[in-house]
């Protein structure tokens, strides 16, 4: 089973899995993931509501913090920031591209940009992860 293999099986009976977060590419320094936008994670108007724009891109921040976690070490966001800038409507799919800005000892910072099917960003989400190493 590959690394990207093992992640997304992982991520299956957990909150990314109900959403239906699909791992497309896993590095130490960038995740890329594409999402449904189902009618369930749709605003009234028929639109992926913010929240689920927002656990869409923290879900791949985490996972590019837990590869590049330290034996024994576990992560957990401490904040996040989300620019809203376009809509993806119900039935499209979204791709996530989150990149490293810091790979710290103690934290790290993530950048996703989450795109429509027509290549817009939708929205840009920068979120901090602690790195917490037990002793």
């Amino acid at each position: 089973m590959t690394e990207l293999e093992a992640l997304q099986k992982r991520l299956e009976p957990l909150f990314p899995g109900l959403m239906g977060v699909k791992l497309v590419e896993v590095s130490p320094d960038r995740v890329v993931a594409t999402m449904e936008v189902r009618p369930d994670l749709c605003t009234s108007g028929g639109i992926l509501h913010g929240g689920a724009y927002m656990a869409f891109a923290d879900t791949l921040g985490a996972v590019g913090t837990v590869i590049n976690l330290p034996p024994g070490a576990r992560t957990t966001t401490t904040d996040s920031s989300t620019k809203f800038i376009a809509g993806a409507p119900v039935g499209s799919k979204v791709t996530g591209e989150s990149t490293a800005f810091h790979k710290g000892r103690s934290t790290m910072v993530w950048q996703t940009l989450v795109r429509n099917e027509a290549g817009k960003v939708c929205a840009v989400v920068t979120q901090t992860q602690l790195v917490m190493v037990d002793r």
